[in-house]
């Protein structure tokens, strides 16, 4: 039996390459995607549940980020030999992987969505969490889940007045600015960002900057879900009695 070649599409954010590859792992999620970045490595799985979850008013998306210590080749041993509950940056890089995601599904959508990524391989240069948002990205538009996206991700830098796109950890290590912004192809949809006294118009042209900067992601993820992507499953939504909602507008 041949071994299953992975297809693979490559995107440029800054100047590095965004490799994704889909077809080998997780062939039973509704979608998987391996993101990498030079040496860091991501896999993102998305599923969802066949029927609606009774007796909530609310979408249940669950978004993880199983931290995995051999990703940066530490093998826990001793009385420690498990992984631990997740850390505080895999907490950050969860929450920050949702808000981006949550607001392009139907409101009203009430199956159960589980997005769980987990770094394969960390070389400490490439920032996980924009590479854990675009690969969430793209596992959703492959799959059979009824989404609105896609979404691009990228990180702003600003040394020695210049802006930098997407730049290594050793590049943000004197950065007056951290920028993290998450957005469709016609808007911004998440802004993220620290900052030392950073002038106003600096800050705008940073902005124009990073949504420029993710278009050729979208791009190429359009190009996935054309090639690849499962036909969406019939969009099953929960709707207010009429009484309710008449209530609420009165």
């Amino acid at each position: 039996m041949s071994k299953p070649q992975p297809h693979r599409f490559v995107a440029k954010l800054g100047n590095d390459e965004l490799i994704f590859e889909t077809g080998v792992l997780a062939g039973q999620a509704g979608g998987a995607v391996i993101l990498r970045s030079g040496d860091s490595l991501l896999l993102t799985t998305v599923t969802a549940s066949k029927n609606a979850r009774e007796g909530i008013d609310f979408f249940p998306l669950s978004v993880e980020f199983e931290e995995r210590l051999y990703a940066a080749g530490r093998i826990p041993g001793s009385f420690f030999r498990r992984e631990g509950r997740p850390g505080e940056e895999a907490i950050l890089t969860a929450r920050l992987t949702d808000r981006p995601l949550r607001p392009l599904f139907n409101k009203n959508f009430r199956n159960e969505v589980q997005v769980i990524v987990t770094p394969l391989s960390s070389d400490g240069e490439k920032y996980l969490d924009i590479l854990a948002i675009n690969s969430a990205s793209a596992a959703l538009m492959i799959s059979d889940i009824p989404w609105a996206g896609p979404i691009g991700a990228v990180r702003i830098g600003l040394k020695n007045g210049q802006l930098l796109v997407n730049p290594s950890t050793r590049e943000m290590a004197d950065s007056l600015l951290d920028l993290r912004i998450a957005g469709t192809t016609d808007a911004i949809l998440m802004v993220e960002a620290g900052a030392n006294e950073i002038p106003e118009d600096k800050m705008i042209e940073a902005l124009r900057l990073a949504h420029e900067s993710i278009q050729e992601v979208i791009r190429v993820q359009k190009e996935m879900q054309a090639q690849l992507g499962k036909p969406k499953r019939e969009l099953a939504v929960s709707v207010p009695p009429e009484e309710t909602v008449q209530k609420v507008m009165a």
